[in-house]
């Protein structure tokens, strides 16, 4: 019996490991990689096993960078089926849509702005003259069927004529729709058959609504092993959500290997409590600013808490209420998805809202905007409000073009209230931004290059850490110690590397043994 650790192996995203008996091979996520677009596309179109081999796919939670890759899984013959907890199949089946219609719309306009830049430089008769607007309006009118939808077919016609390298997605809507069907949804706290001498329970996690632990029991030979799986580990103490489990039962207690998450392996976030009062505190500066503020999140969970947070402000009269738009359709839905399942609530959100009567995701303020045009109508909006959209980590989605038209003016505020993966935009609009803050915004600004043109980032850059879905270093040490979990040997995965070995060693100071596999790395359990 053996784990081999496939994605997330001392990095964070693309999370993938495989659990294998003599009889069975079950994998733990599926996730996506997220990063530099090449070496992402590389990463993710190349499943490293042979999808038909695995028996099942225990998900942890619907995050992309968990449950990504599925689609890849089931359109290449895997038998089996998707086994995780009922609000995670509800979210995957507007997540994995998401994801497919953001491929296609993404391959899309970057098909468009080659087949554009080309016809431009063939009509200025490629000295690098410019062409003139009359020419342009008429290139861009070929490719377009009106302001914001680009003619497929004619784009595609061009990078056949011109033989010109197209952007493929990595599935399509179709890929994904046939995927859900693989999916079961099971409750927390009962036995589930995964495998032929198999079974899983799952726990509840507190990193977004539906997340897991997992539990698996595996019989090899006449021995019995149990294997945990944290998925990714929720902070305590934070709105809507109930803590992560300590207390599990008896039977799953004595784990021989746990898969442990690391991603804040070497730090620590703000506590909780300074959620409110420092989301006041950009908010009212960015206002006497007459700004607008930027949030790149996720669609789910983020989102849900910061429209909790601002709705407990504005309640209180704590700050002006500005309009805030969720600029995202599945954003809308998900909020959705959260309120089909108060049954995960944690006690403070049934007390302050649901007991009074009241909606914790619905105030007169926001706004959900669900077409390209309305989208289209805000992004050249210029009285203060706020704006929340996808992607969290800024590599796709509707958050790119609001940066586009917002970066470079020094009144904004780009807000950073989560993770951001190394080589993604969101991570250097953090480190460049914090850069010229120390400076004093002095100098020329960074410049940024996205959607294949470069921007200054002229707009302030902010960061919220307690915001962070992820347990810091403390509150994983705490969920090792105050668990009723006997653990004999810790895998540290999902980590950058610096984090991982960082915490792996923090681990075996405590007493742990610990260790960080690489990517492609086997270890035997048994």
């Amino acid at each position: 019996m053996h784990v081999t650790f496939y994605g997330a192996a001392r990095e964070v995203t693309g999370s993938m490991h495989m659990l294998s008996t003599e009889t069975d091979h079950v994998l733990f996520d599926c996730g996506m990689f997220q990063g530099r677009r090449k070496q992402s596309e590389e990463k993710n179109r190349v499943i490293p096993f042979d999808p038909a081999l695995v028996t099942n796919i225990l998900l942890s939670h619907a995050h992309i960078d968990h449950s990504g890759r599925i689609p890849l899984m089931t359109k290449n013959h895997f038998p089996g089926r998707v086994i995780t907890t009922r609000a995670t199949v509800d979210s995957c089946n507007y997540l994995l849509l998401d994801s497919a219609h953001i491929q296609e719309s993404d391959a899309q306009y970057l098909n468009y702005k080659t087949v554009r830049n080309l016809l431009m430089e063939i009509k200025g008769g490629g000295s690098g003259q410019s062409v003139s607007k009359a020419e342009g309006k008429k290139i861009r009118e070929l490719l377009k069927k009106d302001r914001n939808e680009l003619n497929a077919e004619a784009i595609n016609e061009m990078i056949a004529k011109y033989r010109l390298q197209g952007v493929e997605p990595l599935y399509t809507t179709f890929d994904a729709e046939h995927a859900l069907r693989f999916f079961d949804g099971y409750p927390y706290r009962t036995p589930v058959t995964v495998g032929q001498k198999m079974t899983c329970t799952f726990y509840e996690a507190g990193h977004i609504l539906g997340s897991a632990f997992s539990i698996v029991k595996a019989r090899e030979n006449g021995n019995c092993c149990n294997i945990g799986f944290t998925g990714d580990i929720g902070r305590f103490d934070k709105p809507i959500l109930k803590n992560p489990t300590l207390n599990f039962e008896e039977s799953d207690r004595d784990l021989d290997l746990l898969i442990m998450e690391s991603t804040y392996g070497n730090r620590l976030h703000e506590p909780t409590v300074e959620l409110k009062p420092h989301l006041k505190k950009v908010v009212l500066e960015t206002y006497d600013r007459r700004g607008t503020i930027l949030i790149p999140s996720f669609a789910f969970g983020r989102t849900q808490e910061l429209l909790y947070v601002l709705h407990e402000l504005y309640d209180a009269g704590e700050t002006p209420k500005l309009p805030v738009y969720v600029d995202s359709p599945l954003a809308v839905n998900l909020t959705k998805v959260f309120g089909e399942h108060p049954e995960l609530y944690d006690r403070e959100t049934h007390e302050t809202f649901l007991e009074q009567g009241i909606n914790p995701f619905s105030f007169r303020q926001i706004h959900f905007v669900s077409s390209v045009d309305e989208s289209m109508a805000l992004m050249r909006e210029e009285k203060p409000h706020i704006v929340i959209s996808a992607s969290g980590m800024c590599e796709a989605g509707r958050i790119l073009h609001h940066l586009r038209y917002k970066i470079h003016n020094p009144r904004n505020t780009i807000l950073i209230v989560g993770y951001m993966a190394e080589n993604t935009l969101g991570r250097r609009i953090l480190e460049q931004g914090d850069v010229y803050e120390k400076a004093g915004r002095n100098g020329a600004a960074p410049l940024l290059k996205f959607l294949n043109k470069v921007y200054p980032l002229k707009a302030h850059v902010a960061r919220i850490g307690g915001f962070s879905a992820h347990a810091d270093k403390n509150e994983m040490l705490r969920f090792l110690a105050e668990s009723n979990l006997r653990v004999k040997k810790i895998a540290v995965v999902h980590g950058e590397e610096d984090q991982a070995l960082a915490f792996a060693e923090t681990l075996r100071q405590k007493g742990y043994a610990a260790v960080v596999p690489k990517a492609g790395e086997t270890l035997q359990i048994r």
